[in-house]
């Protein structure tokens, strides 16, 4: 595999670790060799401070997930876009509510739309980030189509391969017909059962070469652990070495 697609991190899998030692984290993030981070809403530290950080342990923000950006919340968005020199936000989630029917799943595209037209006025790539839900099985549609149809091509979507494997989908699948409208990608992996711990890249279910291999227009590869088995920060370190040791995505020179 000749392109290898850059490394990153959300930074959420490591939230409490943050939430005690900032910068040690990050220090210890940019050691393990990631190319990039992708923060989180509510990060536990001064906006500026941690863009320095970041900015002088040469880690690249490649994004960051934000709360649904209505009026209540576009100005800290626009802050945080600011603050890191971003030109990609995704929001994190909405909730299971808004996907159960064919005119929820429309009305929240609509939703969604009116965000990236925000986004796109003020410089920015809006996506959204799916977990299990959004794409359950439902009698009338094909909901990933529907989603893929109803929204704004602007609109990227974030595929969680993780999350789509457990909503019943195959993600190398999914990857292949999203194609160019998933620029960023979250591996993760684990037992396939919604409510057990992860764990490293490599130490579960997923098929992870498949799945890289099938992300051909993706820019990045991001880790991303909800929860673990083991040790946060040592996942984190094992998913960052089983990508590079495979041949599978590059780390920082």
């Amino acid at each position: 595999m000749s392109d290898l697609k850059p490394i990153g991190l959300q930074l959420y899998s490591l939230r409490e670790a943050l939430s005690e030692d900032f910068e040690g984290t990050i220090r210890a993030v940019a050691g393990f060799g990631y190319v990039g981070v992708e923060p989180f809403g509510g990060m536990p530290c001064d906006l500026n401070d941690a863009a320095s950080l970041f900015h002088e342990l040469g880690l690249e923000v490649l994004g960051s997930h934000i709360p649904y950006p209505d009026a209540e919340n576009q100005a800290a968005v626009l802050e945080t876009a600011e603050a890191y020199g971003l030109k990609r936000v995704c929001v994190a989630f909405l909730p299971p509510a808004q996907f159960e029917t064919v005119d929820d799943i429309k009305r929240t595209c609509e939703q969604l739309n009116r965000a990236g037209e925000f986004a796109r006025g003020n410089g920015l790539e809006l996506g959204y980030h799916n977990h299990w839900w959004e794409y359950k099985k439902l009698d009338s549609a094909d909901t990933l189509d529907l989603m893929l149809s109803e929204l704004d091509d602007a609109v990227f979507l974030q595929i969680d391969t993780y999350w789509a494997q457990v909503g019943g989908l195959d993600a190398a699948d999914v990857l292949r017909q999203v194609g160019s409208r998933a620029p960023l990608i979250h591996l993760k992996d684990g037992s396939l059962d919604k409510d057990d711990d992860m764990t490293a890249l490599g130490q579960g279910k997923m098929d992870v070469p498949g799945i890289v291999a099938a992300a051909e227009s993706a820019d990045w590869h991001i880790v991303e652990l909800d929860r673990c088995a083991t040790d946060m920060l040592t996942a984190v370190r094992e998913s960052c070495d089983y990508l590079v040791s495979s041949g599978l995505a590059r780390g920082k020179q």
